[in-house]
């Protein structure tokens, strides 16, 4: 019956003496493993065979305990999985078996059964890494990496190691995948994240969380330098044009960064530091965050506001706003645009750029946005009939299939004229479909209101929607009026351009944010047809403007500044000021996008030149422009720009001047602004050191004691 069970190759059997040596194995597997049989018998059992390894013997990872280990303990055995040892080919068995004693209790050895499981361990490694890796990509996956990761951090508390996280989110795959279709948006992934390997190599593991999300696992980095140095590699890689399905696709990526043990010790605190800081990254697109606590903060607020943004209609906390557009040459108001306002009985006035965006998120806008059209209709009608008002549109609220109803309940709900209302609706309708967009264009021009193009050249559309779109107004956004009078800029051949546009197509213009008398002069010469901003009047409530118009003068004055001059903010905090090779302690007192005002440091003249620390790794090269007593004013080389979030940060170069980072000078940093911060660590200053610090002069001029 055994000869019979061995020869249908059902299983196999084995034994071993006391000394752990074969006294029998089947001919049949004798023969399947490829072996003589003078090989064989005689021979330790530890020594023909291996255990399979925890880790899943990968690719001949070996240093399992050895059996003869196992079988020295004299119990039981079942199921265990192993292969010959320096076999030619792929073969494992599974071993069960059982020791066996005389009468006097004196061990004899093992007695057993085999059976091969090659085929069996073949499928479960393959369902294993199906369940590992992304089957798209080829990546590990979200249950794989956050099991890495778990492991690497676990073991890093141990030893006091780092770790850091790059979670990545493509911008304008969704564009990719409604254009060209999902067959082409998974050739792009596939594409990217072959990149991504190449890139990261070695340095650590990329996995692919979900649609277009990606995290890069880096052990032992935390050097905010190297990290920033990576992630603008990754983002430059990312955007180089791709070629799917016979079609040239661009997208970007925004990139999150959180380091352990500073932003989180375990895998649910990183990668939620690291999701927190790619939010903020997509609000700039193409760019990366660092985590900070600011970003959590925030991002608490924000529940908090969503929470009570539900109810603010319904506790009658909104109201409408009103400020003035004006005849360029009379200055005679001719409309009016309504912006919503939030007064909430906690915070306070909540700005609409905070609660607008969430209500966009939410799924609140089309709400809001219903209120606020028939709010604003209802309170046009108590002034004079030649006034029109604006209401601004959400793209989300605009592409809703009922919006041209909603409008049009609003007019017969309110009894107001058609010609007095005015839509205002940005560029970026023009990103969806383009086919819906012209329906709810014509659906609202047969309504007979008019229609106005919003914040025109900040948006991602082409001009190519102008030709058929009917617009009765281009809207000049307000980036392009401030500042227009400076020198060396661009703006006001952006604002010529755009009224040049206009006229040809029989289109009035409204130049936004006009906040001083020069930009007065200049976009009235240029030609815009009608003004708005802070130099007529802010906007109002009902009742302020009600007032107003019941005086009988409908002219605004303008009233404000000669000259434009750059936003300041107040400040008080120490920073670092560089000169030469020394590092001062000073205050920063006013902060602009061009200049600061600085104390600390007894008539500096002006005219010499310095590098500002503000912390953060920012480096700002400046100059002296005004100097009285302890105090100066420096006009920056480079003006800041905004981050969308942090307010005003530094991204330009510092190459004038030699900065001693810790303890070792570096040479002059052309490209690398992140230079000063090698060593440092998330959450700390930058380690700038002097060569010899002294608390004397600056060039000879004396330090102040303050």
């Amino acid at each position: 019956m055994l000869d019979s069970f061995e020869s249908a190759g059902l299983g196999w059997f084995w034994s071993t003496d006391a000394q752990g040596r074969i006294t029998y194995l089947s001919d049949s597997a004798i023969e399947r493993l490829g072996w003589a049989e003078e090989d064989v018998l005689g021979a330790e059992l530890g020594d023909l065979f291996e255990l399979e390894n925890d880790e899943g013997d990968e690719a001949g990872n070996r240093g399992a305990r050895p059996i003869s280990f196992l079988l020295r303990s004299r119990n039981s055995i079942s199921n265990l999985t192993v292969r010959p040892v320096d076999a030619s080919s792929e073969v494992w068995l599974q071993l069960a078996g059982k020791p066996r004693f005389d009468k006097a209790g004196r061990f004899l050895g093992y007695r057993g059964s085999a059976n091969d499981y090659t085929d069996t361990r073949n499928r479960e490694r393959e369902a294993t890494r199906l369940s590992q890796f992304d089957p798209l990509t080829g990546l590990a996956n979200r249950h794989r990496i956050r099991t890495r990761l778990s492991k690497a951090l676990g073991q890093n508390r141990n030893m006091k190691r780092n770790c850091s996280v790059l979670l990545l989110g493509l911008d304008r795959f969704k564009h990719i995948n409604d254009s060209l279709g999902h067959q082409s948006g998974d050739e792009l992934l596939k594409q990217v994240a072959a990149r991504l390997k190449r890139l990261i190599d070695e340095r650590g593991e990329v996995a692919r969380l979900s649609g277009d999300e990606f995290l890069v696992t880096l052990p032992d980095v935390d050097d905010r330098g190297d990290l920033g140095e990576l992630a603008n590699q990754i983002i430059q890689m990312i955007s180089q044009p791709y070629s799917v399905g016979g079609s040239r696709a661009i997208v970007g990526t925004s990139i999150g960064i959180a380091s352990a043990p500073y932003d989180g010790i375990d895998t649910d605190e990183l990668l939620k530091a690291a999701d927190l800081a790619l939010n903020a990254a997509k609000q700039t697109r193409a760019s990366y965050r660092f985590y900070s606590s600011e970003l959590k903060d925030g991002a608490k607020r924000r529940r908090e506001i969503e929470e009570d943004l539900r109810d603010a209609i319904g506790r009658n906390e909104l109201a409408m706003h009103y400020q003035p557009i004006v005849d360029a040459s009379t200055h005679k108001l001719k409309c009016l645009e309504a912006l919503m306002r939030w007064e909430h009985p906690v915070r306070g006035s909540v700005s609409p750029g905070l609660f607008i965006p969430i209500a966009e998120e939410v799924g609140l806008i089309k709400l809001l946005g219903e209120w606020a059209l028939g709010e604003a209709c209802r309170q046009a009608c108590e002034w004079p009939s030649e006034l029109r008002v604006a209401v601004n549109v959400s793209a989300v609220q605009f592409m809703a299939g009922d919006f041209p109803k909603v409008v049009e309940n609003a007019l017969q709900a309110t009894g107001i004229a058609p010609s007095r209302l005015e839509l205002e609706i940005t560029e970026s309708v023009f990103m969806g479909d383009p086919m819906q967009a012209q329906r709810i264009f014509g659906e609202l021009k047969a309504l007979g209101v008019r229609l106005a193009l919003d914040d025109f050249g900040t948006g991602y559309s082409s001009l190519s929607y102008l030709r058929n779109a009917p617009f009765n107004k281009i809207k000049i956004d307000q980036s392009f009026v401030r500042g227009s009078t400076e020198r060396d800029n661009n703006n006001s051949a952006i604002i010529s351009s755009i009224v040049s546009l206009a006229q040809a197509l029989r289109m009035e213009t409204v130049a936004e944010g006009v906040e001083t008398k020069d930009e007065l002069e200049l976009v009235t010469k240029l030609g815009a047809s009608s003004l708005q901003g802070r130099l007529f009047s802010f906007a109002v409530s009902q009742e302020e403007l009600l007032e107003y118009i019941g005086e009988g003068s409908l002219t605004y004055e303008p009233r404000g500044p000669e000259r434009y001059r750059a936003d300041r903010r107040t400040e008080f905090r120490r920073i670092g000021l560089v000169h030469d090779d020394h590092r001062y302690s000073v205050v920063l007192r006013n902060l602009s996008k061009t200049g600061a005002l600085v104390e600390g440091l007894m008539d500096v003249p002006v005219g010499t030149q310095i590098v500002l620390d503000l912390g953060g790794g920012q480096l700002a090269v400046a100059t002296v422009r005004r100097s009285s007593g302890f105090s100066q004013g420096v006009e920056f080389e480079t003006p800041l720009i905004s981050d969308g979030a942090d307010g005003l940060c530094t991204r330009h170069r510092v190459s004038p001047y030699h900065i001693e980072a810790a303890g070792k000078p570096l040479a002059s940093l052309p490209d690398d602004p992140f230079a000063v911060l090698r060593g440092a660590k998330p959450g700390t200053e930058p380690q700038i050191k002097p060569r010899a610090f002294r608390q004397a002069d600056l060039s000879g001029h004396k330090a102040c004691a303050a």
